[in-house]
């Protein structure tokens, strides 16, 4: 990449100018992403406007569009909701309206819009654009505008990001706010799941999503609901039959509660509504349960954005600087979305179709397309919630293959769900299940017990390892372990667990060459707060460890905003790996992030210390600074805390903070649970397959590469990468993979920090098509 090139991000918005609006329902995060949009568009040299009230300001023009500057987007990126305010807006309906709103726009020199909304409000950004120069020529013909005027903006380009709580735009693997409203939903959940419990009561829960069961749908998945209603995928007929004959079940399977969640827009086979009364009726009436009915509403799109949704506004935010800025007239709409971990451009209309053809099908009761419509991803969570919660167990063991389950290294919020979730796929495929405690030292020792259904029961919500989890290697204990495995005939080895859990996996392949029993098929699903597995992006538990990071953070700023003149200086969890570190600086909004993977120097550390002198004399008197806890073993943080003191004397004072073993610990997020559940099913899967694979003469051998393999979440996929292969990719001296994708992201942390750094415009997403898209998919 070039100089010029480097150079270009900088000037790029030099005499241009962006107007940014949320319109439509509120959505968590949607303050990320204006904020990302302003400080991205200031950093390009372009001037950035807000609308304030949505497309309500965008009319009436005169104080509802205001210049925006660095300090006035300080604090939005932990507030929920919008702080520019959205409006319903009847007048831009009308080509009226519109008129105004192009007059306003046009006196302002402001031809790039932002519009961060559903799709109602997107199609309108799309109408407002492809009648464009018609308005300016009336305008003009008016009046109202002069020729050069008309010829300064002869051309509107649009980029949308999609906020909404629904998750319901087609072509985006997630929507602003929807991971923030499932944290609303599973902290109820949970809250209700324990008077259920003291009660022994069925709890209907009504969750938003008129045209859309993503929410309910994962909401099922996260908690284990016995059932769900959505409006993709009415019941059978008898489904009053099957939905008793179900929650009868449970019962006598020993569990204490039922919990059924149920979509607003849930409907039956003939496009009749099922509400939560009705459920609640039929309940009581069939089976006496003592049932009750709470229905979230609003509750769902308010409280804190998570960090997720923090970290999607804000590198969608930047991504709709840069598409507005490259944008020609011939470039068409486009939404800037994210697919897997991937920022992608999709062109804004074809999207709006497909959403469009959802709720047609649907209207048409043409289910099973609109089913396809929705992505491979929903498929999937629907075909993993239906084996959970539809299939019955076999009763018979006969013919059935022995697995066994175990946590390795430290403890990491989601280990039990993807625990449950392996043992209950395994049941259903009527396989023996053992549970192993306390990691490969419990395999040598052989604490081991056979797990039924009920074992695992409400497992999904809990932190931490339930089997105990350990740190010890296998090396040198492989001849017990080889003892145990013939003792208790295991014929297959889930591992659940962190570094530890692929190293583990190395050595047993290299004991295989001495003990034959180890030639079993082995799979590591990767669970751990550092998130440094290779051959996965994403590990179990780092999604809850980084919310806890940013609670504690926010808590922190509110502090020090209130002290002013304070810079805290945070010491996160990771071991080698920068992963919370960096993360929880862009969800928090840190000033800098120190991490192993980017070195730096006393220079470093002494142009952050002037940078928040200079910050200090702005009307943003706080700093947050955080530090990996490895990533450099002179400059600790106490020398880093003791250096900011020094210089900061007189200008600010400085107080550190270790998070600690918290980090480990709360109840695992959303994202995590349901991570979990499928990755614990898709390993399972191919566990069943494998072993049949290496099936000969009544026993079973594997003894290929690919018999022992990680499961891991790779940009678009769930992928099964032999243990051995990912060797070359793998800093063993630093426990972390040689390659990690989030690197990419620290740019947009100090370009939101206010450093004058060079953004690598190299790597932006180009536009794509979602017609042929939808069947590549992520698998997630």
């Amino acid at each position: 990449m070039t100089n010029e090139e480097h150079h270009a991000a900088k000037t790029l918005g030099i005499g241009k100018a962006i107007a940014v609006l949320t319109s439509g329902g509120d959505a968590q995060g949607m303050n990320a992403a204006v904020r990302a949009v302003v400080r991205v568009g200031i950093f390009t040299g372009a001037r950035v406007f807000f609308v304030h009230e949505g497309y309500q300001g965008l009319v009436d023009g005169g104080d509802h569009i205001r210049e925006a500057t660095w300090e006035s987007v300080s604090m939005m990126l932990q507030l929920g909701g919008t702080v520019i305010g959205s409006a319903r807006c009847k007048d831009f309906r009308e080509r009226e309206g519109r008129l105004r709103a192009a007059h306003n726009l046009v006196k302002l020199g402001i031809t790039n819009l932002c519009v961060i909304g559903g799709d109602g409000s997107l199609t309108g950004a799309d109408t407002f654009r492809s009648e464009w120069s018609d308005l300016l020529s009336d305008l003009q013909k008016a009046g109202k505008i002069t020729a050069e005027e008309a010829k300064k903006s002869s051309f509107l380009n649009i980029v949308g990001l999609v906020g909404s709580i629904d998750n319901d735009f087609c072509g985006t693997d997630m929507t602003i706010g929807t991971d923030s409203a499932l944290h609303r939903i599973i902290e109820i959940v949970d809250a209700i799941t324990t008077t259920a419990q003291s009660h022994q009561r069925t709890f209907v829960l009504e969750v938003m999503g008129r045209h859309c069961g993503y929410l309910a749908l994962v909401t099922s998945l996260s908690c284990g609901a016995d059932w769900v209603f959505i409006p993709e995928c009415p019941p059978d007929d008898d489904w009053e039959e099957h939905l008793c004959r179900r929650l009868s079940e449970t019962r006598t399977r020993g569990s204490r509660l039922n919990i059924i969640i149920v979509a607003e827009g849930a409907v039956d086979k003939n496009g009749k509504p099922v509400t939560s009364e009705d459920i609640r009726n039929l309940v009581v009436k069939r089976l006496g349960y003592d049932t009750r009915v709470t229905v979230l509403g609003h509750v769902q799109r308010g409280g804190t954005p998570s960090a997720f949704d923090r970290i999607l506004g804000s590198r969608m935010g930047v991504e709709a600087v840069m598409a507005l800025l490259e944008g020609t007239p011939d470039t068409p709409a486009c939404v800037v979305s994210l697919s897997g971990n991937q920022a992608v451009r999709l062109p804004l209309m074809e999207c709006v179709q497909v959403t469009k053809d959802v709720t047609k099908a649907m209207d048409d009761k043409r289910f099973d397309e609109a089913m396809k419509l929705r992505g491979r991803s929903f498929m999937n969570n629907w075909e993993v919630y239906k084996l959970l919660a539809h299939v019955r167990p076999p009763v018979s063991k006969t013919g059935a293959f022995t697995v066994a389950v175990m946590n390795v290294g430290a403890p990491a919020a989601g280990m039990n769900a993807a625990v449950r979730s392996t043992v209950r796929i395994g049941l259903i495929q009527g396989n023996r299940v053992l549970v192993v405690h306390d990691g490969f030292e419990g395999l040598a020792k052989g604490q081991i017990e056979e797990a039924g259904w009920s074992y695992v029961g409400g497992w999904t919500g809990q932190g931490g390892s339930k089997l105990g989890t350990k740190r010890t290697l296998p090396k040198k204990s492989l001849e017990q372990i080889s003892a145990n495995i013939t003792k208790f005939n295991i014929q297959g080895l889930v591992i659940i667990g962190g570094f530890e859990a692929y190293t583990g996996g190395l050595e047993l392949m290299e004991g295989r060459k001495q003990f034959d029993e180890l030639c079993i098929p082995f799979v590591v699903i990767p669970a751990t707060v550092s998130n440094n597995v290779p051959g996965s992006d994403f590990s179990i538990g780092a999604d809850t460890a980084l919310n806890t990071i940013c609670t504690t953070c926010d808590r922190i700023k509110q502090s020090a905003a209130g002290t002013k003149r304070r810079v805290f200086i945070i010491e996160t969890m990771g071991g080698y790996c920068g992963y919370l570190a960096t993360m929880a600086g862009l969800a928090a909004g840190a000033d800098a992030a120190y991490i192993f993977e980017e070195p730096f120097t006393i220079r470093d550390l002494q142009a952050n210390v002037e940078h928040l002198v200079q910050k200090m004399k702005t009307t943003v008197k706080r700093g947050l600074v955080l530090r990996n806890e490895k990533c450099n073993e002179n400059y600790t943080t106490d020398f880093i805390f003791n250096l900011y003191s020094e210089e900061g004397k007189g200008i600010f004072d400085s107080r550190k903070n270790v998070l600690g073993h918290m980090q480990q610990g709360g109840s695992p997020t959303p994202f995590d649970r349901n991570f979990a559940t499928k990755m614990g099913a898709k390993a399972m899967n191919w566990m069943s397959g494998k072993i049949k694979e290496s099936y000969r003469n009544g026993r079973i051998f594997a003894n290929t590469p690919d018999s022992g393999c990680v499961l891991g979440m790779r940009k678009r996929a769930l992928v099964f990468q032999p243990v051995t292969e990912l060797q070359e990719q793998t800093d063993f001296e630093h426990r972390i993979p040689k390659e990690q994708w989030w690197l990419k992201l620290r740019p947009i942390l100090k370009i939101l920090a206010k450093y004058e750094i060079d953004l690598d415009t190299s790597d932006h997403a180009h536009l794509e098509h979602i017609s042929g898209k939808r069947s590549g998919e992520a698998t997630v």
